[in-house]
């Protein structure tokens, strides 16, 4: 490997700034592509091509995966994400070939290559877990620095129940309800949110509606995320969109594409 791969994080997005402004604190995310590197996704399902930005959904979509939609809008956020996912590819292809400790070469690229300035990191606005090694390597990064919060949704809940009796104190789990391993989440009681269509929806649920993440980054209990993004035309998930737009509800962001930090 003559040059060694570097990664980028993001800036909080306009949802994650409404957390930071009420916590004070700095947030930045790290993103994956959307899809690709989802092997539990379901209903979410939603892939752009790496060179078009044209999407695609999953065979089992009922509702388009918002990051998905950012990165076939945004060419820079889609350079982006398939940059980071290269780089970690890359590293960890090395170790295997030279017999390294693959958890650790990985988590030391992601260590050295975290913002200077934070305080809470956001793993995969887009994307997610895609194998035990590349989860375990987080976990580590997170050991290694205790005074950050780390947090992450992922419906990569096999990877996450394969240590669940390990998993730092500073590295908050959500399991993302609509996967392929949705069992789980009741055999082993882990904190799940769950996508609505409308606020009447959660009500019914008894779920509040997280708009600002700090229920995925702190919070205890169960939770609802409002649809939002651009949905396929037609899709129920695209009506009850629609619908909300009519009560004045606009999404977090008109511009969902993530700046570098």
């Amino acid at each position: 490997m003559n040059e060694k791969p570097t990664l980028t994080f993001s800036n909080a997005n306009a949802k994650l700034v409404a957390m930071a402004k009420r916590l004070g604190k700095t947030i930045k995310s790290f993103t994956l592509p959307s899809g690709w590197t989802c092997p539990a996704a379901k209903d979410c399902l939603s892939k752009a091509n790496k060179e078009t930005g044209k999407i695609t959904d999953g065979p089992d979509t009922e509702f388009r995966c918002f990051a998905a939609s950012s990165e076939s809008q945004y060419k820079n956020t889609r350079a982006m994400v398939w940059r980071n996912f290269e780089a970690i590819k890359v590293i960890m292809m090395d170790a295997w070939r030279y017999k390294k400790d693959q958890v650790k070469v990985i988590a030391d690229l992601i260590e050295s290559n975290l913002p200077k300035k934070f305080d809470i990191l956001r793993v995969h606005v887009g994307g997610d877990f895609f194998n035990q090694v590349y989860f375990d390597a987080w976990m580590e990064v997170a050991r290694r620095t205790p005074n950050k919060h780390f947090y992450a949704y992922t419906k990569s809940l096999n990877y996450w129940v394969a240590r669940i009796d390990c998993i730092p104190s500073n590295f908050s789990l959500t399991a993302s309800y609509g996967g392929k391993h949705d069992e789980l989440i009741v055999e082993h009681g882990l904190k799940y949110a769950e996508v609505v269509y409308s606020e009447e929806q959660a009500d019914a649920m008894q779920f509040e509606i997280d708009h600002d993440d700090y229920h995925a980054a702190f919070g205890k209990e169960n939770f609802a995320l409002l649809i939002h993004g651009t949905q396929p035309k037609g899709s129920m998930a695209s009506q009850a969109l629609q619908e909300l737009k009519r009560r004045g509800w606009n999404g977090y962001s008109k511009r969902q594409q993530l700046a570098t930090a």
